[in-house]
């Protein structure tokens, strides 16, 4: 944790170093804490197809089409799980008497992955995603500290072998190396995380993926065990699978905070969403001339924010050049 802080790669996420080594002390973070409960939530609708994989690795073919990430397809997890973990803490301390907890879901200075790896929920694939042999990496994880004792669980070996398909998969090389990810370069972070310019050198590369990317996971062999949920909180909105990008990038603001009510998708705020949008709409245009594309940019071109303003211009200037501007 202290070497990749140290080499950057945590890009503008300050509060992955504020806390320090708070992070890997419990009982720091919540005084009293003896035990932490691990627990995954999976997030693969039952409707979706048995070749999802292939599926949506076929999206990036149509380059009029937004994708979003799967996991942000549906309701925010952080509220669905956040309210099943504080259920099932509740039902412990039923059964055990007075109890003290804390529950996290990827909502505080908590290492989730490296705490799930230490309980036996899966190894750290070369990704740096949990990975599961029976249920793959398409899960979120959420923790309950407890002030209670309980029996130590004990981690399982890895079995990504000598495969490094997530390696050669990712489209921007965030994965510098097995196990080591500069956030910096990694789509999720670039389109969710960072809030400012999206370095050019990257643009192109980002290709119609405009919140997260997950082709990391699509890759993965162990994703072919990825279970389902019985959750329909976590079914797709309708109106975002298979939304045009032009249909999207002519969205008010009122629009945006109506259609992502509930949705993690909420928080990057109506101006990083154009911005996304507009570097996905840059590279369609390279893919395939559509003068309602170009008409859709150029009435944004004078966008009251200049972050806004500035990724249309690379959009349209990109477009006619063939090469970032």
């Amino acid at each position: 944790m202290l070497s990749w802080l140290g080499n950057g790669f945590h890009g503008d996420m300050a509060y992955m170093a504020a806390h320090g080594l708070k992070r890997a002390r419990p009982d720091e973070l919540v005084p009293g804490t003896v035990t932490v409960l691990t627990a995954r939530m999976d997030y693969l609708t039952t409707g979706i197809s048995p070749q999802w994989q292939q599926i949506e690795f076929a999206r990036l073919d149509r380059a009029q089409e937004a994708i979003v990430s799967m996991y942000a397809r549906g309701r925010d997890y952080h509220k669905v799980l956040r309210q099943r973990l504080h259920k099932l803490a509740e039902r412990i301390r039923g059964e055990v008497g007075p109890l003290g907890f804390r529950v996290f879901t990827d909502s505080a200075p908590v290492l989730e992955a490296e705490l799930a790896v230490r309980s036996g929920m899966g190894w750290r694939g070369k990704h740096t995603l949990v990975l599961d042999r029976e249920a793959g990496s398409m899960f979120f994880l959420g923790e309950i500290f407890l002030d209670m004792h309980l029996r130590e669980s004990a981690p399982v070996s890895s079995h990504c072998g000598s495969c490094n398909a997530c390696i050669d998969v990712c489209p921007t090389r965030a994965i510098v190396a097995p196990y080591q990810l500069d956030a910096r370069r990694c789509i999720s972070y670039l389109t969710i995380e960072h809030d400012g310019a999206i370095p050019i050198a990257l643009r192109p590369l980002m290709g119609n993926r405009i919140y997260g990317c997950d082709d990391c996971q699509l890759i993965c062999p162990w994703n072919k065990f990825a279970k389902r949920t019985a959750l329909a909180d976590f079914d797709p909105r309708s109106g975002l699978v298979g939304a045009q990008l032009v249909t999207l990038f002519a969205w008010s603001e009122a629009q945006f905070l109506q259609y992502t009510e509930g949705s993690a998708i909420r928080r990057i705020g109506h101006e990083r969403w154009l911005r996304n949008l507009a570097v996905a709409l840059g590279n369609a245009l390279c893919s395939i001339f559509d003068p309602c594309i170009e008409q859709a940019l150029q009435e944004r071109a004078n966008h009251p924010s200049a972050l806004v303003r500035e990724h249309v211009a690379w959009a349209l200037g990109y477009h006619r050049n063939r090469d970032p501007v």
